[in-house]
């Protein structure tokens, strides 16, 4: 029992930048080893697929049982998120920075209430999670928010984007920044700087104008 007390407080505590680098760098190693390219995306395809999309589009219509490994590392991803966030994390709460407490206060600087507080930002901001005392303003990812001009372009036009990008690309950021690039891929090379620039631009030029409007 006491074993696993300290197992309990090594996972529970922060880990540095690196580990995850060698986590997903051995990962990627026995992926390419048996012949395997992971990527999120595809699971998406993989399901329609095993549902019966294969009979309108072409597109689904491949053999999506030779990709149930894909849906295991899917599914081993979620369930290893939640028991991250729900029983190795002691507050509860996102570790992010000072400075983008400040960032993102400065953002929200002229609506009274929504200033964030540093350490006391929950992981999921939601009504439904431990400690989500967090202002309305940033509980973007709600059924609240949902139903707001603001929050439906976030979430909804967020989705659009990011499902349509990832088919036109070819795959989404884990498919080209991890197994592309590992694979010595160029046009994953292309699509993953392509994913930067539209994130620098998304987030300094398009983001602080949407979520300054009314919710």
């Amino acid at each position: 029992m006491e074993t696993l007390h300290n197992i309990h407080e090594i996972l529970s505590q922060p880990w540095p930048w690196w580990a995850g680098g060698i986590t997903i760098g051995i990962t990627l190693f026995f992926l390419l080893y048996f012949g395997k390219e992971f990527g999120l995306s595809a699971n998406l395809r993989t399901m329609c697929a095993a549902d019966g999309a294969g009979e309108f589009s072409d597109f689904f219509n491949f053999d999506w049982q030779s990709q149930g490994w894909n849906l295991m590392v899917a599914l081993g991803a979620m369930f290893g998120g939640y028991m991250a966030a729900t029983y190795f994390s002691p507050d509860q709460e996102a570790h992010i920075s000072q400075e983008t407490v400040l960032s993102l206060n400065e953002i929200s600087k002229d609506v009274p209430g929504a200033q964030l507080v540093y350490g006391e930002v929950p992981i999921v901001p939601a009504p439904t999670v431990e400690k989500a005392d967090i202002p309305d303003f940033w509980n973007l990812y709600s059924w609240k928010s949902l139903f707001t001009l603001r929050g439906f372009i976030i979430i909804v036009g967020g989705g659009f984007l990011i499902g349509f990008g990832s088919r036109y690309a070819g795959g989404c950021t884990s498919g080209h920044a991890i197994s592309g690039i590992a694979d010595l891929q160029l046009p994953s090379l292309v699509a993953v700087i392509s994913f930067f620039i539209g994130g620098l631009i998304m987030t300094y030029v398009f983001l602080p104008y949407i979520l300054k409007i009314p919710f």
